[in-house]
């Protein structure tokens, strides 16, 4: 029995938990998973003795209780340290510490206007102004790490590390709702995609029925904010 437990939301949608899960599966640890269904009664119920802060994901190690999807990757590269979280040079090191937290305070527009949803698969949807600015910014930043830090693998920083787990939902939104990008970003888009931990949660989302009607946009939208 571990002492290690992730707590997830609906993997279909809950984009945080998708961050949190990479973490802790990237550690190569045993661990479980406490998986709540959304917006129901026993997610609200238990979702108090689970997560100080009421939100998913959290990570219970024994007594220690870690919540929010950064603090849950910095905890886990604690737990194991040999395995590549952040580059170690420094220029690339503050490259992927700044991309990491602009992911997790910033592009607002987008995560408000397309909800991560694995199911939903869109094509020639329209971007509102805002929209295609966190697009064209996120673009941006993933072209530049590959081309300056992504040397030996093929995730913004060579292997896969936090700031690829950071941004695996966002692949998740661009694939969903077809946005274009550029060579370089659409080459990292489609390895984060096929890598075998982004994988298997696609695998296990698809075995989902339940609908969250708030992350669902309507089936003959034509924009996106």
């Amino acid at each position: 029995m571990t002492d290690l437990t992730i707590i997830t939301g609906t993997k279909t949608y809950s984009s945080w938990s998708l961050r949190g899960w990479l973490a802790v599966t990237h550690t190569g640890l045993e661990f479980s998973e406490i998986n709540l269904p959304l917006d129901t009664p026993e997610f609200h119920e238990r979702i108090k003795t689970l997560s100080p802060s009421g939100f998913v994901p959290a990570l219970q190690h024994g007594d220690v209780k870690v919540w929010d999807s950064l603090a849950i990757i910095d905890y886990c590269a604690r737990l194991a340290p040999g395995r590549f979280w952040w580059p170690d040079e420094m220029a690339a090191y503050g490259f992927a510490r700044s991309i990491v937290a602009e992911m997790h305070s910033g592009f607002m527009a987008l995560r408000a206007a397309a909800p991560m949803n694995l199911r939903d698969q869109r094509h020639g949807l329209t971007l509102s102004d805002a929209v295609q600015k966190n697009v064209s910014r996120i673009d941006a930043l993933w072209a530049e790490a590959r081309e300056r830090f992504g040397a030996g693998g093929d995730f913004l920083f060579g292997g896969f590390s936090a700031a690829d787990m950071m941004y695996a939902p966002v692949v998740a939104r661009f694939l969903s709702y077809g946005i274009g990008l550029s060579k370089t970003a659409s080459a990292y888009r489609d390895a984060v995609r096929a890598y075998p931990f982004v994988n298997a949660w696609y695998e296990a989302a698809a075995k989902e029925t339940q609908v969250v009607t708030q992350d669902e946009i309507a089936p003959d939208a034509t924009h996106l904010g």
